[in-house]
């Protein structure tokens, strides 16, 4: 865990607290359906998070559970995240997923305002 602050122009940053990827045994992202940065990682004690934005919170999940199936292979729970986004074989996968995402939303945005202003006789 890093605690971030800013003193005057400079940004600080300190490591508060470290764990072992091996003692995770649960990240909950407590609402799967709305947007928040926040969640739960549970070791021997549940420790709550925030993170940077939702997108950044995704991004952390998805990094944890790909190096627990690199390096660990154990049964690793991520309940409470919507699985579109956490899955590398869903449609919205991409090196810059985060992205992706968001231009999607756009396109499908500016689809639905375009068949909106049409006039059909």
């Amino acid at each position: 865990m890093v605690k971030h602050w800013r003193v005057d122009r400079e940004e600080k940053y300190e490591i508060v607290e470290k764990w072992f990827l091996k003692d995770l045994e649960m990240i909950d992202g407590k609402e799967a359906d709305t947007d928040n940065p926040y969640f739960d990682m549970h070791f021997h004690k549940v420790y709550n998070m925030e993170a940077y934005s939702c997108a950044s919170k995704y991004t952390f999940a998805r990094t944890l559970n790909k190096l627990n199936a690199t390096y660990l292979k154990k049964d690793f729970k991520i309940v409470n995240f919507d699985d579109t986004y956490l899955n590398d074989d869903s449609i919205w996968s991409s090196s810059n997923r985060d992205f992706l995402v968001v231009m999607r939303v756009c396109f499908y945005a500016f689809n639905l305002l375009c068949l909106s202003l049409c006039r059909f006789s």
